[in-house]
């Protein structure tokens, strides 16, 4: 296995019907050494079982998903305070490398996207010294502007940045996930800012496709199916100083209906031919 292959994790919706026991078993059988997990299927197999079974298949935890959802008003902002805080704890159980932040989109029935901001900056300050207790680092994940009304009102690295200043690096940074930020014009430039302050806590890869489905959500694609260019992001991601593991995430619901093995298996060979030779070392 080359040093660049070596990096690729395993992100567990990918492969969405399978259960924490099966993805574990599909990093076994590929040699991948790392897996991104997501609560759900963690809660439903167990917090402390699932930081067995990883632990003893000698796999590393590239993130954890998901936080955040910070935007909502009322009682359901000090709801999702206290998810953050539970996800917190299962990050910090799981000795994962980061726990991924989706910040949430405009309440009902607003169109102030500043506010909605300055309500994740405000859920950044209540959280970040409980974050730091356990060891956990924060990852505000910047998503393509189509999500900005419903599901996150960072659209920019640039925007998430700003968000982390004021925080340490070892506290608060950043996502780059290809699908996300491959249309960013200042990408380049944020790319290496992100890395000048150490702020680079996770690189997921995956394609974005057209024509988009229906439900946009799961418009991403397998690397190689659709329009990103992978060498020009790999390189800026490992030019800024990044040398952890590559999660691939994809969101499909054809690969959903597919085998899983049969997933994994093209998708370590498009990883080895399209992501691994920039990773960095």
């Amino acid at each position: 296995m080359t040093a660049g292959l070596a990096k690729l994790s395993l992100n567990q919706k990918t492969v969405n019907s399978c259960s924490v026991p099966e993805v574990v078993e599909l990093c076994r059988t590929h040699g991948i050494g790392s897996v991104g997990l997501w609560r759900e299927p963690v809660a439903e197999h167990g917090l402390e079982a699932t930081a067995a079974l990883v632990r003893e298949a000698g796999l590393r935890v590239s993130s954890l998903c998901r936080g955040g959802w910070f935007t909502a008003t009322g009682p359901a902002f000090d709801e999702a305070i206290a998810s953050n805080r539970a996800a917190i704890e299962e990050a910090a159980a799981l000795s994962a490398d980061c726990l991924c932040l989706v910040v949430g989109g405009l309440p009902d029935g607003s169109r102030d996207l500043v506010a909605a901001r300055d309500q994740v900056a405000r859920a950044l300050e209540l959280l970040v010294p409980y974050a730091s207790e356990h060891q956990v680092k924060l990852a505000l994940e910047p998503m393509n502007p189509i999500y900005a009304a419903d599901r996150g009102v960072l659209s920019t690295l640039g925007q998430a940045l700003d968000l982390a200043a004021p925080y340490a690096p070892d506290q608060v940074g950043v996502m780059v996930d290809t699908f996300h930020v491959w249309w960013d014009p200042q990408l380049a430039e944020q790319v290496a800012r992100a890395g000048a302050e150490g702020r680079i806590l996770s690189y997921q890869v995956c394609d974005w496709i057209t024509p988009l489905p229906a439900d946009s959500l799961l418009a991403r694609g397998m690397m190689g199916d659709g329009h990103i260019d992978f060498a020009s992001i790999g390189t800026l991601v490992a030019g800024a100083g990044y040398t952890g593991d590559i999660e691939v995430e994809i969101f499909n619901a054809d690969l959903w209906a597919a085998d899983p093995t049969e997933v994994v298996d093209t998708m370590v060979t498009r990883f080895a031919e399209l992501c691994a030779p920039y990773a960095g070392q």
